[in-house]
């Protein structure tokens, strides 16, 4: 992660780590953490939290986002990950389209198992996404 020291990344994968644990995954018996770190070095955790009615499922990077702006954060300088897979899991497509709302960072993808990791960005995992920009490209245009 460009920009963030060592003693941070460590703790943001300690925490993420922590969330996995602390996840919610009794129909899927996959768990997932994540740690966000905000603009001003706050670090928001979020695991996966599961519904018997599958649909009320909530991924532990939204979980972490919607947790951080309820505590008013908007700009994020990374995420990181976790899982118990033995290779990293990348968000699914919901979360990336989550992530990419508010900006490109880095996402680090940790595997508890393994220790592999996956450094990617928002970006990356989205090319091309439907962000703020696009309402705003789109009124500029005249069509709002």
């Amino acid at each position: 992660m460009a920009g963030i020291n060592e003693e941070t990344k460590k703790n943001l994968v300690a925490a993420a780590l922590i969330a996995m644990e602390r996840a919610y995954f009794p129909y899927s018996k996959f768990p997932v953490g994540a740690a966000l770190l905000t603009e001003d070095g706050s670090i928001i955790t979020g695991g996966n939290v599961e519904n018997a009615s599958y649909g009320g499922t909530i991924c532990a990077e939204r979980s972490a986002i919607v947790r951080a702006i309820a505590e008013g954060h908007r700009k994020f300088k990374g995420i990181v990950v976790a899982t118990n897979s033995l290779k990293p899991a990348s968000p699914c497509g919901i979360c990336r389209q989550f992530l990419f709302e508010f900006g490109d960072f880095p996402v680090i993808l940790i595997s508890g198992k393994s220790d592999e990791v996956t450094t990617t960005s928002v970006k990356d995992l989205l090319p091309g996404g439907f962000g703020p920009q696009s309402l705003a490209d789109f009124a500029a245009e005249g069509n709002v």
